[in-house]
C-alpha cells in the first residue's frame, strides 16, 4: 500500500515539468494566482498557480531581505520607500557559464524608515474591534486627535508632494490652482504604494486634493457638493486619459474613515482590483454615496458628516483604541 501511494505521487510530480505551455487563461487581481492553459504528453491540460505562504521560521526571515534579488526603487518619500524585487536572486550571475535572463519582479516592497512606535503597532497582530464614533465623541475626542497628529508633522511628507519638493516623478497628473499651497480646486493623482504600477486590473491611484481645510470626510457638508462632484468628474476624466484601456465605469472611487492621514484623499481603484482590508465595510466609503447622504441632509450649508455616527473597525493597538475608545469603554472618558 505504501509503494502504491508512493509510486502514485511520483507520476503525479512527474506532470508538472512535462506541461507545455500555450496560453494564459487568467490572473487574478492581485498577480497571486495565474491560470495557464498547455499540454501534457499531448493532451490538454489546466495549470493552475498560487503563490504559497511566507515562511515565518526565523532562520528564513533572518537572512529574507538579503536573498532578494533584482531590487528596483519605485519611489521615495520622507520615511517611506517601495521597491519591486525578486525571490530568485541571481544578482550574483550565472554559475554554469550561461547566460540567463533576469529574474521577473514578484514581489512589492515598502520599507518605513525610520519606523515609529506607531507604525510598530499599526503593522502588528492585533484584535480589532468594531465602535461607533458619535457626533459627540468626535468632536470632544477624536477631532482633538487629528488635530495633535497634524501639529505633530505627520503631514510633511504630504504637504512635500503638493509643494512640489518630494516625488514629483511619482505624480502622474496636477490640477494646479493658483495661491501659496494650492487652493480649493486643485488636486494631484500619484499610485498608491500598493500598487505595483502595471497591472491595470490592480490599478489604485491617490487622488490629493491641494486644499488644506478639509482634514477628513467628517468636514464634508453640503456646501462641499459641488466641489465633491467636480472632483469626482475631473478624477475620473483625467484617469480614463492617462490608461485609455479604462473606462469611467471600470472605476471605483471612495474615502477612508479614518484615514491613515488627516488630509482630505479620495482612492481609486479599478472594480477588479482585489477588495481587500483597504476596501473593509467600515473602513471605505464610496465618494457617490458621501456626495448622495450630503444632499439628503437636512438643513443648511453647514450641516455634513460631522452630525452622524460613524461605525468603523480599529486595532487594539492603534492609538484611537488606547487612547479613546479602550477607555471609554472602561469608563476612564466620558
Amino acid at each position: 500500500m505504501a509503494d502504491e501511494t508512493a509510486n502514485r505521487k511520483k507520476t503525479a510530480e512527474e506532470q508538472i515539468p512535462r506541461f507545455r505551455f500555450q496560453r494564459l487563461l487568467n490572473q487574478d487581481q492581485a498577480g497571486r494566482r495565474i491560470s495557464l492553459l498547455g499540454t501534457i504528453d499531448a493532451q490538454p491540460a489546466i495549470l493552475l498557480a498560487e503563490r504559497a505562504a511566507f515562511s515565518t521560521d526565523s532562520t528564513h526571515l533572518a537572512s529574507f531581505a538579503q536573498s532578494l534579488g533584482q531590487v528596483s526603487n519605485l519611489g521615495a518619500n520622507d520615511i517611506y520607500s517601495w521597491f519591486l524585487a525578486s525571490t530568485n536572486n541571481t544578482d550574483n550571475g550565472p554559475s554554469d557559464g550561461q547566460i540567463r535572463d533576469k529574474a521577473p519582479s514578484d514581489l512589492k516592497l515598502n520599507v518605513i524608515y525610520p519606523c515609529t512606535e506607531q507604525h510598530i503597532a499599526k503593522y502588528s497582530a492585533q484584535g480589532v474591534r468594531t465602535v461607533t464614533e458619535t457626533p459627540q465623541i468626535y468632536s470632544e475626542h477624536v477631532r482633538p486627535f487629528m488635530k495633535s497628529k497634524r501639529d505633530a508633522g505627520r503631514l510633511n511628507w504630504v504637504f512635500n508632494i503638493i509643494e512640489g519638493r518630494t516625488e514629483q516623478e511619482d505624480v502622474i497628473f496636477r490640477e494646479h490652482t493658483s495661491g501659496t499651497g494650492g487652493g480649493d480646486d486643485g488636486f494631484l493623482l500619484l499610485p498608491d504604494l500598493n500598487w505595483d504600477r502595471k497591472t491595470i486590473t490592480s490599478l489604485h491611484l491617490l487622488g490629493i486634493v491641494e486644499r488644506r481645510d478639509v482634514w477628513s470626510v467628517r468636514d464634508l457638508t453640503k456646501r462641499h457638493i459641488p466641489w465633491l462632484e467636480n472632483m469626482r468628474k475631473r478624477l475620473v476624466d483625467s484617469i480614463t486619459r492617462l490608461y485609455p484601456q479604462v473606462e469611467a465605469d471600470q472605476l471605483k472611487l471612495y474615502v477612508h474613515y479614518q484615514p491613515t492621514y488627516y488630509h482630505f484623499h479620495v482612492h481609486v481603484v479599478h472594480v477588479m482590483a482585489e477588495a481587500g482590508t483597504t476596501q473593509a465595510v467600515g473602513k471605505a466609503l464610496g465618494l457617490e454615496n458621501i456626495i448622495d447622504q450630503l444632499g439628503l441632509m437636512k438643513g443648511d450649508e453647514d450641516v455634513g458628516m460631522r452630525d452622524v455616527s460613524l461605525t468603523y473597525g480599529l486595532g487594539e493597538a492603534s492609538e484611537l483604541w488606547t487612547e479613546i475608545f479602550g477607555s471609554l469603554k472602561a469608563g476612564k472618558l466620558k
